[in-house]
C-alpha cells in the first residue's frame, strides 16, 4: 500500500499558482500501477483516490491517516474496474467485476482483496472512499442497472451517456456516489454548463483516452478558471468552489465520484457559459 496526502486550499491561493503548482495540488497522476494499491488521501470531504492493479492477489490495508485497524472500519468504498476481467473478495464472498462494472462495499467489511482473471490483461481496478457512519449492503452495479441519461449534442460537441452507478436511484450509500460518464464519437466537452456545488466535493478519473490525445482538465472559480492537461488514466481532485468540467481531442470517458454534506445529485448551482472567464 502506497499513500500520498493533499490538503485543503483556498480559492484565493490557486490564482497564484504556478502550473507545477496547480498540478502538484490537485492532479493524481500515480495511478495503474501493475502489482500495486496506490492512494491519495485528500483533506477535502476526507476523500480518498486510488486504483488496484492485481498481478497477483492485493489485500487493502488501511493506512496511517484513518488511524484504523482495517480500512473499512469507518469509511465506504466503490471500485470500478477500466481494465481486464477480475473480481473482489469481501470477507469471503466472492465479487467478478469486469470492464465499466462497479462494486460498493459498506462500512465494517474487514478484508478485501484484488484478483485479476489473467496477468496479461489484468483488471485496472479505480477506487473512490468517503467517511461513513452507517453499514449498506456490498452490491454490484453493472451499467443494465444503472441510472442512464443521454444527455447533450452532437452539435455542442457534448453528447454523452451519464451512467449513474453509486446513486441513491440505484443502491443506498452514506454520502460517496459514483458513476461513469461516456462522450459520444464527435464531442469532447463533459459536464457542460459546468457547475459547482458548495456541499459536496468531486473527482474526475479519465480513461479510455486514445494514446497521443489528451484532456484538457478546467477547475477553478467560474470567474476565474484554470486549466490542466490531463492523460489517460489520471484523475484530478475539484474542491467544493471549483468548476470541473473538460474538452478532449478525441471522446473519451471518465469516472466521477463524489462526496458531502448531501445525496442530492442535482444540488448544483450552473454557471452560464457566458459568464465563464
Amino acid at each position: 500500500m502506497k499513500y500520498t496526502k493533499r490538503y485543503a486550499s483556498h480559492p484565493d491561493a490557486i490564482k497564484r499558482y504556478t502550473t507545477d503548482e496547480l498540478r502538484n495540488e490537485f492532479l493524481v497522476d500515480d495511478l495503474m500501477k501493475e502489482g500495486q494499491i496506490n492512494m491519495t488521501y485528500s483533506h477535502y470531504d476526507r476523500y480518498i483516490v486510488g486504483s488496484a492493479v492485481p498481478i497477483t492477489p492485493l489485500k487493502l490495508k488501511t493506512i496511517d491517516p484513518l488511524k484504523s485497524d482495517f480500512f473499512l472500519d469507518r469509511r465506504e468504498l466503490g471500485i470500478i474496474n477500466v481494465g481486464g476481467e477480475g473480481s473482489v473478495v469481501v470477507d469471503g464472498e466472492t465479487f467478478s467485476i469486469n470492464f465499466k462494472e462497479a462494486l460498493y462495499i459498506g462500512m465494517g467489511c474487514k478484508e478485501v482483496t484484488f484478483k485479476s482473471k489473467d496477468k496479461n490483461t489484468p483488471a485496472l481496478f479505480y477506487m473512490n472512499s468517503a467517511p461513513a457512519h452507517q453499514k449498506f449492503p456490498t452490491q454490484k452495479v453493472n451499467k443494465e442497472r444503472a441510472n442512464q441519461l443521454e444527455i447533450g449534442s452532437l452539435e455542442t460537441a457534448n453528447h454523452r451517456v451519464v451512467n449513474q452507478m453509486i446513486v441513491g436511484k440505484v443502491i443506498p450509500s452514506c454520502q460517496l456516489q459514483m458513476g461513469i460518464t461516456e462522450l459520444k464519437v464527435g464531442s469532447t466537452w463533459n459536464t457542460m454548463p459546468a457547475h459547482v456545488h458548495d456541499r459536496r466535493m468531486e473527482a474526475y478519473f479519465y480513461f479510455d483516452v486514445p494514446k497521443d490525445h489528451a484532456v484538457c482538465h478546467f477547475m477553478g472559480q467560474p470567474n476565474e478558471t484554470r486549466n490542466i492537461w490531463m492523460h489517460n488514466h489520471q484523475a484530478v481532485i475539484s474542491p467544493p468552489w471549483s468548476i470541473h468540467s473538460g474538452s478532449g481531442t478525441s471522446n473519451y470517458s471518465f469516472v466521477w465520484g463524489m462526496a458531502g454534506e448531501n445525496l442530492d445529485y442535482n444540488d448544483m448551482d450552473v454557471a452560464k457559459i457566458t459568464d465563464l472567464k
